[in-house]
């Protein structure tokens, strides 16, 4: 199961929005479960990535990134 920030991170790949070097870590996670591949120095989902951001459309507004933060171990 994906925690929030899972999602987020999927989310921001997916809208090819750049993102803090401090989650390049969780991104590696993503890589080995399959939902993210790199691509020189590109970062894009798998069929895997696209159905779960897909299973989960909800979109995140700047409160829920804060909340994502504060509640990471919250499993969707």
């Amino acid at each position: 199961m994906l925690r929030d920030e899972q999602l987020s991170i999927l989310r921001d790949i997916s809208q090819s929005v750049a993102f803090a070097d401090d989650r390049h870590g969780k991104i590696g996670e993503l890589i080995a479960d399959g939902y993210v591949m790199k691509d020189g120095d590109l970062f894009e989902l798998t069929a895997k990535g696209i159905a779960a951001v897909e299973e989960h459309p909800t979109s995140l507004d700047a409160s829920d990134v804060e909340q994502t933060s504060a509640s990471s171990d919250r499993l969707i």
